[in-house]
């Protein structure tokens, strides 16, 4: 049993090139784990790998081939999708300049507050903290649109 046990981390590998991996379990009731079944003793398939996709012939992935839109889908005009695009961005812009003003004053209450134990300072330190992320967060949306 001991020797099954010493020998599995060494059979841990081969599942990354097999296939197919197998608890093989004989007569006497030895336990082998294997990547090949045997004729002798009763096996089980533990786990089964997929081989992955072809390449593609021009070395790009392959992406699944897209859903057509159904008829009844409902469209929007380009300027209609400008519109809301303009409105989104003013929206963010909004945003940021609140979470800029935000941010200002938690870096001035925390400045302020300095001479404070630090289980007082640990409460503004959070609060700039995440205004800080906010403002990033914010500045990467607005980096994303189009």
């Amino acid at each position: 049993m001991n020797k099954v046990l010493l020998a599995i981390p060494l059979l841990l590998p081969l599942t990354a090139v097999a296939s197919t991996l197998y608890k093989c379990t004989d007569d006497s009731g030895a336990v082998l784990y294997t990547n090949q079944k045997t004729s002798k003793k009763s096996c089980t398939i533990l786990s089964q790998q997929l081989p992955p996709p072809p390449p593609s012939s021009n070395g790009t992935k392959q992406r699944p081939a897209a859903a057509p839109t159904p008829g009844d889908f409902p469209r929007v005009s380009g300027n209609e999708q400008k519109a809301r695009d303009s409105d989104r961005r003013a929206i963010l812009d909004k945003e940021l300049a609140n979470e800029l003003q935000s941010a200002e004053k938690a870096r001035k209450a925390l400045f302020d507050a300095g001479s404070q134990p630090p289980e007082k300072l640990q409460p503004l330190r959070d609060t700039a903290a995440l205004h800080e992320r906010n403002v990033e967060s914010l500045k990467k949306e607005l980096g994303n649109l189009r």
